[in-house]
């Protein structure tokens, strides 16, 4: 395919000031899924294509196909020319070549072991067996085992010398059950909603690890069925790791996404309270919220060297002891806004534009430990793994549900709680931030599913964090 759009590249009739980018983009998907010890699912998909745009007077055409012969690839880069060139003629803001870096390089994401280890019968074997191992009683009605995986396939080269090459695979493995008793409904899974989402290989789904996460879902469940609601108060929140996953996509990366505060996601997405003159300024919150995009962690989901319209990934800090420091725009949006940004332009397929995306956005680990959290806590609710989440549309006020708590009386973790939440106002909440646990308490966790942009994109994430505490939270239970 490289020389395919290399010979392309060559005979197309670039003019002064122009700039011409391919990008071959394929991905290969299997999954399976097992219901209550019988087989339900069993997809394979496949879809590859090749993005070229074109920069016209500033604007930039897009025109996607997935045949790859000679006479459709020039096919396209006319219609990008057109589209382009049509475009200019209303332009909002000129852009040049500099929006479109010559990088060069390779990526593959670190894999111990191929999937191909197991065969798809041994892949259903092992998910038959945790679902019985989830079935542990009666009082668990139903219970589900998922796999993925994902293979994708890039190469992008460009009229002023870029060329670079990515390959990654991804893993994502849910597990569920969900019981019944005396009336009571729970559920619980391995951290919500596919969470367990990574680069890597086999290595994510061996056998002991997913036995383990089986036997500790039937073991909270039943502690669920029999615990009480969760109390309603004003009060010190723990958040686990895999609800922090979800409070940091919610109320830091996508209202600091920079397309979203220019306004161009406010028609599906929605915008942002956050202003551009807020960057620099604003107390996002408190003195020890350090929160980073790093596309370099090994094996977490979004990890990449370059994004898709080849700006180098590096780590970047955008709130720094809680101030707000850079947004997570490209460098089309960073030029547009006069905000400082990251490499995060990405597209999640061969035929949809890149636009400004989450990757690996992360909360740095602090100074404490579990132990030394709780134990500094006399009154409060620890809480794990996301289960529902409301927020507006300015990404500001929020409410957010977990699957499993537990209550923290004199310093000390007491009794499982059913259907905890909490609510609060983003900055006001991150301000109330008074512990973050060190290393020893981090997570790291993914998600297959953040959409955004017109047509929808479906776009992968990673999120680590360490334990953290608030002070003065609302949480309610489920009659609250």
């Amino acid at each position: 395919m490289e020389q395919r759009l290399k010979k392309v590249l060559s005979q197309l009739s670039i003019g002064p000031g122009e700039w011409v980018g391919l990008r071959y983009h394929r991905e290969h998907s299997q999954s399976r899924e097992v219901r209550d010890s019988h087989p339900d699912s069993n997809r394979n998909s496949e879809s590859s294509g090749v993005m070229i745009e074109w920069l016209v007077h500033g604007q930039f055409g897009y025109a996607a196909t997935p045949d790859f012969s000679e006479q459709s690839l020039m096919r396209t880069a006319v219609r990008a020319h057109q589209l382009a060139t049509a475009a200019a003629k209303r332009a909002l803001h000129r852009f040049d070549e500099s929006r479109r870096p010559p990088s060069q390089g390779r990526y593959s994401s670190r894999v111990r072991s191929s999937l191909a280890v197991l065969t798809e019968a041994e892949q259903f074997e092992l998910l038959l067996s945790l679902t019985k191992r989830m079935r542990t009683s009666e009082a668990v009605i139903t219970s589900t085992a998922y796999m993925q995986n994902v293979q994708v396939e890039s190469c992008f080269i460009s009229s002023n010398g870029a060329h670079f090459e990515q390959d990654l695979s991804l893993v994502t493995v849910a597990l569920e059950a969900v019981g019944q008793k005396n009336g009571v409904v729970q559920k619980r899974s391995n951290h919500g909603l596919s969470a367990y989402s990574y680069q890597g290989g086999a290595e994510f789904i061996v056998e002991y690890v997913l036995t383990q996460q089986a036997d500790k879902v039937a073991i909270q469940l039943h502690e669920l069925l029999d615990a009480q609601e969760c109390p309603n108060a004003t009060t010190h929140l723990v958040l686990s790791p895999d609800q922090m996953m979800l409070q940091i996509h919610e109320s830091i990366g996508h209202p600091l996404e920079l397309d979203r505060i220019l306004g161009d996601e406010r028609n599906y997405a929605g915008s942002s309270f956050v202003k551009l003159e807020d960057f620099g300024r604003l107390k996002y919150g408190s003195e020890i919220l350090n929160v980073t995009f790093d596309p370099g962690v090994e094996h977490e989901f979004a990890s990449y060297a370059f994004d898709d319209c080849g700006h180098p990934a590096e780590r970047e800090f955008l709130i720094e002891n809680g101030i707000l420091k850079r947004g997570l725009g490209s460098l089309e949006s960073q030029a547009r806004s006069g905000v400082p940004g990251v490499a995060n332009q990405r597209a999640s397929s061969w035929n949809r534009a890149p636009i400004d995306r989450m990757a690996n956005i992360n909360v740095e680990p602090g100074k404490t430990s579990f132990e030394d959290m709780i134990s500094g806590i006399e009154h409060g609710v620890y809480m794990e793994s996301n289960k529902s989440w409301s927020i507006d549309d300015y990404r500001n006020k929020f409410q957010f549900g977990c699957e499993y708590a537990r209550l923290i009386e004199n310093g000390k973790l007491g009794r499982v709680l059913r259907n905890p939440n909490y609510r609060g106002v983003t900055a006001d909440f991150w301000n109330k931030l008074v512990a973050v646990g060190d290393a020893s308490t981090l997570g790291v966790f993914g998600t297959p599913y953040c959409g955004k942009g017109e047509p929808n994109q479906s776009i992968r994430v990673g999120h680590a964090s360490p334990m953290c505490a608030f002070a003065g939270v609302e949480v309610f239970g489920g009659a609250g």
